[in-house]
């Protein structure tokens, strides 16, 4: 939530029913509009790089099912796909299209790791384009199809997608085989009629180079492309307009920002979409400072009645545990997403009544806790004991009697332990109530052992 010029975050939660989501690194995501009223806005996560340099190829239901003044609860469950299954990759895109009062979800793009019969020891983390196939997947049953087009040649990824009723524009993006940032531009129109779904392709002119560029709406017909690279060392600083008018697609230059000089000066920037026509820009802090790992943010508004905005900044900075050198590629740099729908923190919602002071007090509730009478988390010594963790110790939760959260480090979890049970639904015992647990439960009945006599 942004408020006279500072950025709140608000706490946030899973479900008991929830499944494990590993913080994903550049997956694809978007918006989906549920059929269930407590599930008006579904977000879709798919692919993304795992803790351990993994790719996944999961798919991820994620929608709120509760949120007031302190929190907003969140359920995240694991859609299982048949069919032509995508592959797993990163750097690609996913979009929802619409036709004949049907939806379907549309993947394209990316990169995955060359064959495992090609993985030497100097090649382990090799990556290749994924094939340039268009897949469909159904939500509700989770069918995928891949459909190969003759128009679509090369792989791409990072690339900039719409999504606009049945159709899907594909522009600019990075063909890792040839290293160029081809001006492309493809029109993708799925129909959806009763029998199998019809894919069709069309080259348009007019396409720009860019690649991992930032796009956000302004208007119903209206688009604007921030950011990005045009070349593997020189950021784009020049930002485009992209309207519709009669399904025809338009894209010019529009008037350069007023960057600032440390957001010219960057190597590397990166940001998401944050809705209503407003960019969320970070960089790295300057290695020279005391504290080298701080990033700066930024807001840009595209919208037209604050075009000559200045952009503002803020004073709010975060750490991050990772080297910022280590991402050398720039479609590698670190990332995040916001919502479609940023403005839910506005207007007559219940996050306009957000205090800070209504914060639920952390050392007695959620992470820093006791959770066992040998527990020694202290929030102010604690470091990551999992690959999984980032900056909070991971929990499992005990289900004795009314239930409770417990470390997996003072439990002496393993981490592939932790992970099999934050995956299933099996219940889980700590350490104090786990003898409990065994008294209740029926011993299984054992045959008396026949003694042949002497």
């Amino acid at each position: 939530d942004v408020k006279q010029n500072n950025l709140k975050l608000k706490p946030t939660v899973f479900s008991k029913d929830s499944c494990y989501l590993p913080p994903l690194r550049y997956p694809a995501t978007c918006t989906f509009k549920g059929g269930l009223e407590s599930e008006r806005q579904q977000y879709i996560i798919h692919g993304g790089k795992t803790p351990n340099n993994e790719l996944s190829d999961k798919m991820y239901v994620m929608s709120v099912v509760c949120k007031n003044n302190k929190k907003v609860t969140f359920r995240c469950t694991e859609k299982d796909l048949v069919g032509d299954v995508p592959e797993a990759r990163y750097g690609h895109s996913i979009d929802v299209v619409y036709s004949r009062g049907k939806s379907v979800g549309v993947v394209f793009g990316g990169r995955s790791y060359i064959p495992s019969a090609q993985r030497i020891t100097e090649k382990w983390n090799t990556v290749a384009d994924c094939l340039p196939h268009i897949f469909l997947v159904d939500f509700e049953f989770g069918c995928s199809t891949s459909y190969i087009l003759p128009e679509l040649q090369d792989g791409l990824s990072f690339h900039v997608s719409i999504a606009r009723n049945d159709t899907i524009y594909i522009l600019g993006g990075h063909s890792l085989a040839n290293n160029i940032r081809p001006a492309n531009l493809y029109r993708i129109r799925v129909d959806l009629p009763l029998g199998s779904p019809a894919v069709n392709c069309t080259v348009l002119p007019g396409g720009i180079s860019v690649s991992s560029a930032i796009l956000t709406q302004t208007s119903n017909d209206e688009f604007v492309v921030v950011g990005g690279y045009q070349l593997e060392n020189q950021k784009r600083m020049v930002c485009n307009i992209i309207s519709f008018e009669d399904n025809k697609i338009e894209i010019r230059e529009m008037e350069t920002p007023d960057w600032t000089p440390d957001i010219k000066h960057s190597k590397i920037w990166f940001g998401s979409n944050m809705g209503n026509g407003t960019i969320f820009l970070g960089i790295p802090g300057d290695n020279k400072q005391a504290v080298s790992e701080t990033y700066y943010f930024y807001m840009l508004k595209c919208a037209e009645d604050d075009m000559n905005e200045d952009q503002k900044t803020f004073t709010n900075s975060q750490t991050s545990t990772e080297d910022p050198g280590d991402s050398t590629p720039f479609e590698d740099s670190e990332e995040f997403c916001f919502s479609a729908e940023a403005n839910s923190f506005n207007g007559d919602d219940e996050f306009d009544t957000y205090n800070e002071d209504d914060e639920e007090d952390e050392s007695v509730t959620g992470y820093w806790i006791t959770c066992c009478s040998t527990c020694d988390v202290d929030i102010n010594t604690w470091v990551p004991f999992y690959s999984t963790e980032l900056n909070k110790p991971a929990m499992i939760y005990c289900s004795h009697g009314d239930g409770h959260w417990v470390h997996a480090q003072c439990m002496d979890l393993a981490e592939r332990t932790l992970i099999q049970l934050s995956e299933g639904s099996n219940k889980y015992y700590c350490n104090e109530h786990v003898k409990i647990a065994r008294a209740l439960q029926t011993p299984k009945q054992v045959l008396p052992l026949k003694r042949p006599p002497l």
